[in-house]
């Protein structure tokens, strides 16, 4: 996998970090084959970047035959790849965990990966939210608290308690998974760590741990780009959610790195790279 790059300026990556997310939903089939993007102006005004920015992005795209231009105004994705059925089974399960930061481009890569694989996704937002909003509201809390002793206590502990079962049901049924959530306090926690790798071998299953790695200003771009509503908070006082994000932070056990800044690797190829490593491992 990549590197992690420095630290990118807005002026030099927006046009890749907008590139960068729209090839990231094409891979990920958010983005089908033949679906017409915006006008350049309404993507604009969707990533709050100026009409020259959006037109990079789509140079960028263009040259990697990822769209196509049909007139001045119209452009069409262009990802015939996306019909192309991928399954693959294995004998011995095996478990990818892919954490990061919000805006990382976890989510992404999980997808990605289960259209390479064919494999599931569980998604810990996918999974639980209904139910993690009303419980919020159940105890007086905003349904997009994700800051609060209640729920940091209360419901983020049951959280990953169902996206563990959710796993462990599919390794029961001899599936691999692909699992995808933020894991900052998990995958720095050795004991929980070494439990979850145990729990995964007592079902013959293997444990591969991921962790996205992506500057502040792509993750900045994307999370103002997706607007949840779960990242006002964020989003209000950006500045003050920094200081609680650590760039460097890795895994507290062997794993693989995902680099998923503006300038690097595409994630399409990290995932390719990511599979074939673990099929190697897996026949080895």
């Amino acid at each position: 996998m990549s590197s992690p790059q420095s630290r990118l300026t807005r002026a030099d990556s927006l046009h890749q970090q907008v590139a960068r997310n729209l090839r990231n939903d094409i891979e990920a089939g958010v983005l089908r084959d033949g679906d017409v993007l915006p006008t350049t102006r309404e993507l604009a005004e969707r990533w709050g970047v100026s009409v020259f920015t959006i037109s990079e992005a789509m140079k960028l795209l263009a040259e990697e035959g990822l769209i196509i231009s049909k007139s001045r105004s119209k452009r069409v994705v262009h990802a015939p790849h996306q019909a192309q059925g991928n399954e693959i089974r294995l004998r011995t399960p095996r478990v990818i965990l892919i954490g990061g930061y919000a805006g990382s481009g976890k989510t992404e890569l999980g997808r990605i990966l289960a259209r390479e694989t064919g494999w599931p996704m569980l998604d810990k937002d996918t999974l639980t939210r209904p139910v993690v909003e009303a419980a919020l509201e159940i105890l007086g809390k905003s349904p997009h608290d994700r800051e609060s002793s209640d729920y940091l206590n209360l419901i983020r502990p049951r959280e990953y308690e169902a996206l563990a079962a959710a796993t462990n049901e599919n390794i029961a049924c001899g599936n691999s998974a692909i699992v995808t959530a933020p894991f900052i306090r998990e995958f720095n926690d050795s004991a929980w760590l070494d439990r979850i790798q145990a729990s995964h071998a007592a079902m013959n299953a293997t444990t591969t741990f991921v962790w996205v790695y992506c500057d502040a200003d792509t993750m900045h771009t994307y999370i103002r780009h997706r607007g949840a509503a779960r990242d006002a908070a964020k989003l209000a006082d950006w500045p003050s959610y920094l200081n609680n994000v650590d760039v460097t932070f890795r895994p507290a056990v062997p794993h693989v790195l995902v680099d998923n800044c503006a300038s690097g690797v595409p994630l399409q190829k990290q995932a390719k790279e990511l599979v074939a490593t673990i099929l190697g491992s897996t026949a080895a």
